[in-house]
């Protein structure tokens, strides 16, 4: 997902042997798997909440729908089934996203004015596409298959993301609502008291960073994950679980959205300009008292203090880390790649977006392990000081299946580990999502760092 709308599509090498590794049956029911995971995600909501899109950055549940839908049709049906009649060609126009080499699109911004196609006939439309991709993938030679393979599992990966793009754009959405409205069931429980934090410290020196490309034995990723690369660390010590809102809390109390000396020039003006005085969906009725509530997608909720700090973009990540300094702490944000060595052998896996609405609060949950790294994947993505470059060697793929990630390493930063709307299956020590500094919106958090 990384970046705004997508932005994480990969080139069709750097998938082509990954998909090698899964049966055709295999491939085919994690297809139908992942397709129904974003129906179940859309089945709470009306027709009026699917055609929602609060801001340009953000996309309608219908789009997001359609846009998967059309993925597979224009590049695995259309290229390679003779067979195949598309169901409306003005669709290439409509759900197109940033495709250049396929053609215009329709303006982002203005996603939201399209009530054509109907909520119920983009369900007709996935489902028509689904019927001839399954048909298609189920009796097409092995030499055609051999092909389309990579771009399904690529279209698989793809999917997800949107999925997460889905949720987190609907939540800023409804936020606008005065009524809070509950679109998924609330956790079981509230989250019980964090653990202390703590320090894990890890020795620096040369390492090797990056995926090996060898997806045959480790895995699907995106090529910008790649090449695999020697990185020179300093000795570090990580923080051993996200920042939690009460210890962000002692910042909005000790007035740091107040204060420019822990800003950014450009998150100073931004803070500034878009009155931000607390974390996205902080609300608080009564100064006084100062007791905060926030908007989650299970309704309104005090803000629990054990949980993670989320929904704060880069610069309020980074003016954490400068004020908590100050008090004596000399902390900072973490780099991608002290994350990523970190990270490394663990088992992704975490407090992640079920294949079901109900299997997943898609909310943070405190940590409870104290004395290790904890939360390492889910619960929130993790701000990171370093900016989406490309890693040395990398080269972006000719053609439009290759086109979306080279184009976008400017003027992002980089996070980590996954959040609760990421797919449960999606995520891996390599990942890097990428979004503006300014981006509120995602479930993203921090994780202290320092150097020893």
């Amino acid at each position: 997902m990384p970046s705004s709308a997508s932005q994480a599509t990969a080139s069709s090498d750097i998938a082509s042997t990954g998909a090698q590794r899964l049966s055709r049956a295999t491939l085919m029911a994690h297809f139908e798997r992942v397709r129904a995971a974003t129906e179940s995600l859309a089945a709470p909501l009306t027709p009026e909440d699917q055609m929602l899109q609060s801001m340009e950055d953000a996309s309608p549940a219908r789009w997001h729908r359609a846009h998967t839908t059309w993925f597979f049709e224009t590049f695995v049906l259309k290229p390679h089934d003779a067979t195949y009649q598309p169901v409306d060609p003005i669709y290439d126009y409509l759900f197109n996203s940033y495709y250049q080499a396929v053609g215009p699109q329709y303006p982002r911004p203005n996603r939201g004015l399209v009530s054509r196609p109907s909520v119920a006939e983009v369900g007709i439309y996935r489902s028509q596409v689904d019927a001839a991709l399954l048909g298609f993938a189920q009796s097409t030679d092995d030499d055609t298959w051999q092909t389309i393979a990579p771009l399904i599992e690529l279209g698989l990966h793809h999917e997800q993301q949107h999925q997460e793009l889905l949720v987190t754009d609907l939540k800023h959405a409804l936020s606008f609502n005065p009524m809070w409205p509950a679109i998924y069931p609330a956790p079981e429980h509230q989250s019980d008291a964090a653990s202390a934090l703590g320090w894990v410290d890890f020795p620096g020196g040369i390492t090797i960073c990056g995926h090996s490309g060898d997806l045959a034995n480790d895995g699907f990723a995106y090529d910008c994950e790649g090449p695999r690369h020697q990185v020179l660390m300093r000795d570090y010590a990580l923080a051993t679980r996200p920042t939690t809102n009460a210890e962000y809390l002692e910042f909005v109390r000790d007035g740091g959205y107040a204060d420019p000396r822990w800003w950014h020039a450009e998150g100073w003006d931004r803070a500034q300009a878009d009155n931000w005085h607390a974390p996205l969906y902080w609300i608080q009725d009564d100064t006084a008292s100062d007791t905060w509530t926030t908007y989650t997608l299970h309704g309104r909720v005090a803000v629990n203090p054990h949980e993670p700090v989320c929904h704060i973009s880069f610069f309020e990540a980074a003016a954490y880390a400068a004020w908590r300094s100050e008090q004596g702490d000399d902390v900072r944000l973490p780099t991608e790649f002290e994350l990523e060595h970190a990270a490394a052998g663990l088992e992704p896996t975490g407090n992640f977006a079920g294949t079901q609405p109900g299997q997943s609060a898609l909310h943070p949950k405190a940590a409870d392990h104290a004395g290790q790294l904890e939360q390492v994947f889910g619960d929130v993505w993790e701000w990171t000081q370093s900016a989406y470059t490309p890693y040395p060697g990398f080269k972006p793929v000719a053609g439009a299946i290759g086109e979306y990630n080279g184009k976008f390493m400017a003027n992002q930063m980089v996070l980590r580990g996954g959040s609760v709307a990421t797919a449960e299956n999606h995520m891996r020590a390599t990942y890097r999502n990428f979004f503006p500094a300014h981006a509120r919106w995602q479930f993203s958090g921090l994780r202290l760092a320092r150097d020893t």
